[in-house]
């Protein structure tokens, strides 16, 4: 078999290309090879929020302690009565637990007696001053003795009230064996046990929490400081908790914490929002999931961002625009301004619009040319080279599709 010269293949390998290339060319032409993904125009709502996870948490709670030290001897009973528990509604009063006041009731009988033995000394003293004062420094009283007189008597009198003194004191932490609810509300922890010893030292040592009002609750949010300037009091925020998917709970901040904490270099904030908890659903410490409304835009333009990024080749666009086309704005940069497609025959022309508002997917735009339910392209598609009519292209080799013959290779 004779080879064929090296000119020859180089000659059959272009003539090949430019094959393929006007090839490509005709069907690109009739439209066969490429299409614009499109949508359209719509008007609509566009909400645009900021997330964040935080805490339920109750309005107030009050941090009840022990000022004595002692055994818990039993509990007090609540309003319907039952023993004092988690859950337990309280009022202001109610005796939630009993120290042992053994010690204590036997301090105060001391100080009692040491009281009554003061004031009878006092008495004594009293007298002698009186009769001291009667016959004064004389020949009678010598005046060492009318000094010294007088000065029982000033002791007597101090150690009165000193015993006065212990006795209150004694009386005070004999009364602090009884544990009283200084609020009204519900109890939502109990950190003892009847028998448990409990010791009172620098720090009052913790027995219960009392929630005054778990109709009112609020949400603690940790929010990130490149969003807190986008927080401020009286937003509406939503949120859920994981104890009732797909219900969402509404409320506002409150407040915005200004101690900052710092965790892997992440600087947030605490905001507080308040809520309404009427219905009683909401526990405390539940993990909520919040969105803060930043804009709430009603009747307006929306356009897919992809509508926004797309930006065409030179030679798709109209002859007349493709000056404006070079200078559009790049999509990827931040600017007031942007440019939408729409086809024009076989080419497509720009269209500017002011941006607004975005939540990620869609954004607001205004425009003279913009219209409700125009058609705005989001991409290209490439299509496969075969048209409808089974054309397919002469230089890629075919594949024979035979019987069912697969025993071997011929």
């Amino acid at each position: 078999m004779k080879r064929l010269s090296k000119t020859t293949i180089i000659v059959i390998v272009a003539l090949g290309l430019i094959g393929i290339v006007v090839w490509r060319s005709c069907h690109s032409a009739n439209g066969q090879a490429a299409s614009y993904s499109t949508a359209e125009v719509k008007r609509g709502s566009l909400v645009i929020t900021i997330s964040a996870t935080g805490t339920v948490e109750p309005e107030e709670v009050v941090d009840v302690g022990a000022q004595v030290a002692g055994i818990i001897y039993y509990f007090g009973k609540d309003k319907d009565g039952n023993s004092i528990d988690y859950g337990s509604v309280v009022e202001e009063g109610t005796v939630l637990a009993k120290i042992d006041d053994s010690l204590y009731a036997a301090d105060v009988a001391l100080a009692t007696a040491q009281l009554q033995d003061a004031n009878a000394k006092q008495y004594q003293a009293e007298r002698d001053w009186a009769r001291a004062q009667k016959l004064g420094p004389s020949e009678a009283l010598a005046e060492s003795s009318y000094d010294a007189y007088k000065s029982a008597y000033d002791i007597a009198k101090a150690n009165v009230a000193l015993s006065r003194a212990t006795l209150d004191r004694a009386k005070i932490n004999f009364d602090y064996c009884t544990i009283k609810s200084p609020v009204k509300g519900v109890i939502i922890d109990r950190r003892v046990n009847i028998g448990q010893t409990v010791v009172s030292s620098l720090n009052a040592p913790s027995l219960f929490l009392i929630a005054k009002d778990l109709k009112r609750m609020q949400v603690w949010v940790s929010v990130n400081e490149t969003d807190i300037g986008h927080i401020h009091q009286g937003q509406p925020v939503n949120f859920t908790v994981d104890a009732f998917p797909g219900e969402v709970f509404r409320g506002e901040v409150g407040k915005i914490r200004l101690n900052a904490t710092m965790t892997q270099n992440v600087v947030t904030y605490t905001v507080e929002v308040i809520t309404d908890n009427s219905s009683g659903k909401l526990f405390p410490y539940l993990t909520a999931n919040a969105k803060f409304v930043v804009s709430d835009d009603n009747d307006v333009l929306l356009v897919p961002n992809a509508a926004l990024r797309w930006t065409p080749n030179t030679q798709e666009v109209a002859p007349e625009f493709r000056t404006a086309s070079e200078k559009a704005p790049d999509a990827n940069q931040v600017s007031s301004d942007g440019v939408v497609w729409v086809q024009q025959g076989s080419f497509v022309r720009p269209i500017n619009v002011k941006l607004g508002p975005s939540d990620g997917t869609k954004t607001e735009v205004q425009g003279d040319e913009i219209k409700e339910d125009m058609k705005i392209i989001t991409g290209q598609q490439q299509q496969k080279a075969a048209d409808n009519t089974g054309t397919t292209n002469p230089f890629v080799p075919q594949v024979r599709r035979g019987g069912s013959r697969s025993a071997g290779v011929r």
